[in-house]
């Protein structure tokens, strides 16, 4: 045919396709000889109803509008011819072999459509504004929505915040709706708003709860606002199992306090004759000797409450917590009255104020301001008595010692000798103790001793008579003990050669056991009365620093100056300060004169004397280290005379350090007796 645009042999059969009219549709038509042929015609024909099918739509995607139906006129339809040809050896033909590989892919219905199920913004925009889309239904949040184009098919489009949609969709005549969303997530909604405020409610309310219990309430760990309240411990029924008959060695500080328990015992007998006890007592010592053990027996002997804190415990981060642990730790007390408050180491907060770097608004100003009002503001007699501790009285402010507050300073100083025997009976309770231990030698050799360091020589006398598998404390556990104390312990994994202990021998005199860094060391026992007096003649000066050179002596005599060792460092430093300060502060040289020069300086913030200022020229200073030089030359002389003049004394000493390796005094003394070194040596 002439206008055929397709002519093949299909299955047999001749197809001709004519070429559409202008402006037309075209409908497939198959000639009435294809549909009228017999079945048993060929084998080809039994499936061309199925093949014809496929080749329609392969050539329905070539020519889409060829299976459009319109309102148009209906017009000559192209007609399709199928004309019986000469069967082809094979059962199919070229044609039918190569048309599922060369026809064109179907393409969807209208191309002017994005594929897919989900569009982009832009395609969906271009969409509307070509009249594709038919109506939309948006999500309950604005977020999303899906459409329904003219061809039915829906998509989802992620919506952005453009304001200018709405208007646009209006203008295109798409019909707009809103998605009502789940009634099942509206009420999980309304019930999750409503819950969220009770819990944080009932989580606010449990907190402050807590914080009401303070420290001490149920669980013992407090509350999130239990920052600003004291952690002072009460005791309503005293529980510190102390009496004064525990505290011994501090006769005249048991008196003064016993008043304030009598007045607490008995307040009549005081406010009849009108008398007020003294709100505030402090107990001024160094420490170790009793200060705390004093007041928790007040405590004890009185039956009354107790209320025992740190002075550090009201310093905290925040500014304005220590006064309220302050004004908390009073409130409770003035509920207890009459009661005793105790305070440690008060200086932690008492300090001087106006000499630190925190200005007006430091913790300790604002802490010590709040205790100063509360000492102050007590009406009338309200029982309510204030005792603190301290080591450092010299650093509290003035406005907390006057009367009215701390009326009454409480000395509690070392004990003397019947004071240190009535300590070691006390700590020597329940220990089994030898006949040969005599308290009142013990007491003698340890003069400026406290309390606790006496308690801890009972105690080390204890465990080394354990360690020994001694079932008794011997007078030998209590002297090892001592030196262990003073000196450090016993090195028994020390190998000391001969010619080391001949040379310590020479040089410590009384002791040639290493203990600490020390090779070997002499133990002084000062006067009870310089020790309690504080006073030092010039004499005694001059003689411990000859004694203290006597071991660099000896080892220049008896080995010579070209093998004398260091083992004389530590003398040399302790010459030097107390020749220094005989010139410095004691006006013992006659060039200087009663002058004492170089003060001291420091801050009373800083605890301890940092710093020295001279006040002194520089030819002064050189006059000083002349005067110190002179004095050490002097002691030197001396030492070395006595030395040399006694030299048989010394050889007898040495050799009966090395074989006894420790002579005590007694010993010491029997060598300036005639025939008496032999007995010892033997």
């Amino acid at each position: 045919m002439a206008n055929s645009l397709l002519s093949s042999n299909f299955f047999g059969t001749q197809l001709l396709l004519s070429p559409p009219t202008p402006k037309t549709t075209r409908k497939l038509q198959v000639t009435q000889s294809i549909l009228n042929k017999k079945p048993n015609s060929s084998h080809s024909v039994k499936t061309l109803q199925s093949h014809a099918t496929i080749a329609a739509l392969l050539f329905s995607s070539v020519a889409p509008q060829a299976l459009a139906v319109d309102n148009a006129p209906p017009t000559p339809p192209p007609v399709i011819e199928a004309q019986p040809t000469k069967p082809s050896p094979s059962n199919q033909s070229p044609f039918s072999q190569n048309l599922l590989l060369t026809a064109p892919k179907p393409q969807s219905q209208s191309s002017d459509l994005p594929e897919g199920s989900q569009w982009r913004y832009s395609e969906f925009l271009n969409a509307v504004k070509k009249g594709k889309v038919e109506r939309v239904r948006f999500s309950k949040d604005g977020s999303a929505l899906q459409l329904t184009a003219v061809d039915g098919r829906r998509a989802t489009v992620i919506v952005p915040n453009d304001p200018d949609l709405i208007d646009i969709l209006a203008m295109n005549g798409v019909d707009i709706s809103v998605s009502e969303g789940d009634s099942g997530n509206g009420l999980f909604n309304f019930i999750g708003n409503l819950l969220f405020p009770f819990l944080a409610f009932a989580g606010l309310f449990f907190l402050f709860r807590r914080a009401q219990g303070g420290p001490g309430g149920p669980g013992g760990l407090g509350g999130p606002m239990d920052f600003g309240r004291s952690k002072s411990k009460f005791q309503e029924v005293p529980e510190t199992g102390v009496t004064f008959s525990d505290v011994a060695g501090a006769d005249q500080a048991k008196l003064e306090l016993q008043e304030v328990v009598d007045f607490l015992k008995n307040p009549d007998k005081y406010t009849a004759l009108g008398a007020k006890i003294p709100k505030g007592c402090l107990l001024v010592g160094p420490p170790g000797t009793g200060k705390t053990l004093l007041a928790r027996a007040v405590a004890g002997e009185a039956g009354v409450p107790f209320f025992s804190c740190a002075a550090s415990e009201f310093v905290e981060l925040f500014v304005g917590v220590g006064a309220s642990r302050v004004r908390d730790l009073f409130d409770k007390a003035k509920s207890k009255a009459p009661c005793i408050v105790f305070i440690d180491e008060i200086d932690a907060v008492g300090r001087q104020r106006g000499a630190g770097l925190g200005g007006g608004n430091d913790e300790r100003e604002q802490t010590i301001n709040q205790l100063l009002t509360e000492m102050d503001g007590f009406s009338g007699n309200s029982g309510v008595i204030v005792l603190a501790a301290t080591n450092r009285p010299d650093v509290l402010d003035a406005a907390l010692l006057r009367p009215g507050r701390f009326d009454r300073q409480v000395t509690v100083d070392r004990p003397d000798v019947a004071g240190r025997v009535k300590i070691l009976q006390v700590h020597s309770r329940g220990k089994a103790l030898a006949k040969d231990v005599d308290f009142e030698k013990i007491s003698r050799r340890t003069p400026g001793f406290t309390g606790a360091d006496l308690q801890n020589l009972m105690n080390e006398a204890a465990i080394l008579a354990a360690r020994r598998d001694l079932k008794e404390i011997s007078k030998d556990e209590i002297s090892d003990a001592l030196e262990r104390i003073i000196a450090g312990p016993e090195k028994k994994n020390a190998v000391v050669s001969d010619e080391k202990k001949k040379l310590v021998a020479y040089h410590a005199k009384i002791s040639i056991i290493p203990r600490g860094q020390a090779g070997g060391l002499t133990f002084f026992a000062p006067s009870e009365e310089r020790l309690e007096s504080g006073l030092y003649s010039r004499s005694y000066l001059e003689n411990q620093m000859a004694v203290a050179l006597g071991g660099r002596i000896a080892e220049e005599v008896i080995f010579g100056e070209e093998n004398v060792t260091t083992g004389a460092s530590n003398d040399f430093m302790q010459v030097s300060r107390v020749a220094r300060q005989m010139v410095e502060r004691f006006g013992f040289s006659k060039k200087i004169g009663q002058v004492a020069i170089g003060g001291g300086g420091g801050n009373p913030f800083l605890g301890q004397q940092m710093s020295s200022q001279k006040d002194y020229s520089m030819a002064t200073a050189d006059v000083v280290d002349a005067e110190v030089r002179d004095l050490v030359e002097t002691a030197y002389t001396r030492a070395k005379q006595i030395i040399t003049t006694h030299i048989d004394i010394l050889h007898k000493l040495a050799q009966l350090l090395m074989e006894k390796e420790t002579v005590d005094g007694e010993e010491f003394m029997s060598l300036f007796i005639d025939g008496k070194a032999e007995l010892y040596v033997s």
